[in-house]
């Protein structure tokens, strides 16, 4: 996060365009791998802000296992997420608007563990119900790459 605490120091918490990668495990069961967010304290999906140098791919490989200790045998492209109802403002202030490929991962080895202190806890959700606490946020996003349908 060097990059970005960088350009804070300049911009302060005005919005800033960032680009980055949000990761989708599935396990056999279809059932998808949310983190509670340690910021917000709800689930949200794997993934965050791409390095300087680091391809969309790159990225959220990076992610997933900083965050999970998994690893993927490789990324498939789902869709990119843009525009203004991609904005977010964390709750220490800092606004953002985001560009964000979304990924599902292929081939996951590992299990799952917070291996980072962007989370609290990892688990295994259902998609054909309500998940509690879900960050709006991720909600939108899963919505719009047609993940949550029913609910």
């Amino acid at each position: 996060m060097g990059y970005i605490s960088e350009l804070r120091k300049v911009v302060g918490m005005k919005p800033l365009l960032l680009v980055g990668a949000c990761v989708l495990v599935f396990n056999e069961a279809g059932h998808l791998l949310l983190q509670k967010r340690a910021d917000t304290l709800d689930w949200g999906t794997i993934g965050g802000a791409m390095e300087l140098g680091e391809s969309m791919e790159e990225a959220a490989h990076r992610e997933l296992y900083e965050e999970t200790g998994l690893r993927a045998g490789g990324m498939k492209f789902v869709t990119l997420l843009s525009g203004s109802d991609m904005y977010f403002q964390y709750p220490h202030g800092d606004e953002v608007y985001n560009v964000i490929a979304v990924y599902e991962a292929l081939d996951v080895t590992g299990t799952p563990v917070v291996n980072d202190h962007e989370g609290l806890e990892v688990k295994y959700f259902a998609l054909d119900e309500p998940i509690p606490e879900l960050n709006p946020f991720n909600e939108k996003y899963l919505r719009k790459a047609g993940y949550i349908q029913k609910w």
